[in-house]
């Protein structure tokens, strides 16, 4: 993506749908996507990263993004629910300011140029990653 940000290369595309070939490597992609959401791994910036390399438009990232997530947390969450191994106050304290943080997303989102929102995916990535090998360099107490 930040090859094709300083025009390096060529990347994305305006492709809405995917060949045969494609449509596997994605389907196969967002399925490992999914499983390391289910791990506490945000699953939009991956899947427009993904979206991207596959030559399709990053409009095309954010309604991929929902219905994986529409289909991926119900049966996800069953075993935690029944075992009740989770946090309800916080749960209840996400999902309720969720509601109007995804109606501001989508207007954000849908109103910024592609090019802005392609930067702000890849700060979003960059900051998971630093994130991520920070807690698995940090010693255990």
């Amino acid at each position: 993506m930040l090859a094709g940000q300083l025009n390096w290369i060529t990347g994305g595309g305006d492709a809405l749908g995917l060949s045969a070939g494609k449509l596997a490597v994605a389907v196969a992609g967002n399925f490992i996507l999914g499983t390391l959401m289910t791990a506490g791994i945000g699953l939009y910036a991956p899947c427009m990263a993904l979206v991207y390399a596959l030559g399709m438009s990053p409009l095309v990232a954010f309604p991929v993004m929902m219905g994986s997530c529409a289909f991926l947390m119900p049966p996800a969450s069953v075993r935690f629910i029944k075992a009740g191994a989770y946090n309800r106050k916080a749960a209840v304290g996400m999902a309720i300011p969720a509601i109007g943080a995804v109606l501001i997303a989508v207007l954000v989102v849908k109103s910024l140029p592609l090019h802005t929102l392609r930067w702000v995916v890849m700060v979003v990535i960059l900051y998971t990653a630093l994130v991520m090998l920070r807690a698995g360099w940090k010693k255990p107490d």
